[in-house]
């Protein structure tokens, strides 16, 4: 029997990290606080430090989501009060067994003690795979990123009992690198992350501007719109659009920011380091259009924010901005700037287009893909793997 009539055990070792940091909520952070709101009232809360895993009894989990969910000012004071007691009183694996422990948050399952955890509970592990960027792409990793990314892949293909994406481009990514590794691949589910629900009319009336949202690092290719921006400067001159960059720093963000102390190029382009979600609904809805020149993403959720609420998307032709842009982007080469730069001033120049159709993902489609495939049944073969992804 689950403990205390409940089914999940959710882990929720990123999102505690991110209200002790305060930090700016990123895309994956954004995943996790969404399984959170929909599993919460049937799953167990678990913990995680370099292997040593602590899952909650259910008043304890109701605490902790309480205060996931909370003011971040509050957190510091109020995790210090809970946590010895929570800590010292976990659930004895030994009543875990059956469960389905969901990991969406990339947390530790690189490490042998996690899926040492894992066999001794008898839960079924469900890992939620990203992407494959430090993969594929380690020149815009920390090598330890890289080494550790590389470490969760595996061990989610050698011991997971299912594994989720958000598309079929990082679904085939995952069945490229598991052949490459001589390793089974069970088939994962392809569920679409939903963005924020923004509302508002925009205004349309103001001075044209464009809009980039991101975490300020190399793969988001801000270097790209600081070169097109000098450009426009010098052809345009006071009739220049207004850049909004909106996202933190990084560990890797270096001196792309560094281009913003020439005051010709500051004069038209505004870094705000986060905003508010009625702040960057508004910009979102009067921007004439976001911009993603983005080398690499396993997402992109401001493509589909913009779209969803009508607003133009210019943004790099990856494979996954194809498949998630449903033909409503235009879609640009980086490597061709004067593409972007006539695009650019086009959409400055003239009113903002109406939106083409677009069918934008949502949480409740999401939650009901994979609870239909979390529901009990066999798991399909890892030799159906590559067959069933290549459609």
């Amino acid at each position: 029997m689950s403990p205390e009539g409940r089914d999940a055990l959710l882990d929720v070792t990123r999102l505690v990290s991110r209200s002790w940091t305060s930090r700016q909520s990123s895309g994956i952070d954004r995943v996790c606080y969404a399984y959170l709101k929909h599993f919460r009232p049937r799953a167990l809360a678990v913990v995680q430090h370099r292997g040593v895993v602590r899952v909650f009894d259910a008043r304890r989990s109701e605490r902790l989501f309480d205060l996931l969910l909370g003011p971040d000012q509050e957190f510091r004071r109020k995790l210090v009060a809970f946590a010895p007691g929570a800590l010292a009183n976990p659930v004895p694996e030994t009543r875990l067994a059956g469960m389905t422990y969901l990991n969406t948050s990339h947390t530790d399952f690189d490490l042998a003690a996690h899926h040492d955890w894992v066999a001794r509970s008898g839960v079924r592990a469900v890992y939620f795979i990203h992407d494959l960027i430090p993969v594929l792409h380690p020149e815009f990793t920390r090598p330890h990123a890289v080494k550790r990314h590389l470490g969760r892949v595996r061990e989610a293909l050698r011991h997971g009992g299912g594994i989720v994406t958000s598309s079929h481009v990082v679904a085939r990514d995952l069945a490229a690198f598991a052949k490459s590794e001589g390793l089974d691949c069970e088939t994962p589910l392809v569920a679409p992350i939903a963005g924020e629900t923004f509302e508002g009319a925009g205004d349309q009336d103001g001075e044209p501007f464009f809009l980039a949202v991101g975490t300020v690092e190399p793969r988001k290719n801000h270097r790209l719109l600081f070169d097109i921006w000098r450009g426009l400067a010098s052809r345009l001159g006071e009739a220049t659009p207004k850049l909004v960059l909106v996202g933190q720093q990084g560990p890797l963000t270096g001196d792309i920011l560094a281009p913003l102390a020439d005051p010709a190029l500051a004069a038209h382009v505004e870094w705000r380091a986060s905003c508010d979600d009625a702040e960057l609904a508004q910009l979102i809805a009067s921007a004439r259009a976001m911009l993603m020149p983005s080398f690499a993403e396993g997402f992109g959720l401001p493509l589909v924010e913009a779209l969803a609420m009508g607003t133009p998307v210019v943004a790099n032709d990856i494979p996954i901005f194809r498949e998630i842009g449903q033909g409503a982007a235009l879609l640009l080469d980086p490597a061709n700037p004067a593409a972007w730069t006539e695009a650019i001033a086009t959409m400055t120049s003239t009113p903002r287009p109406q939106a083409k159709p677009f069918d934008a993902p949502t949480w409740p489609a999401h939650f009901t893909r994979l609870e239909s495939w979390l529901a009990p049944r066999a798991l399909k073969s890892g030799a159906a793997c590559e067959s069933s992804l290549a459609a």
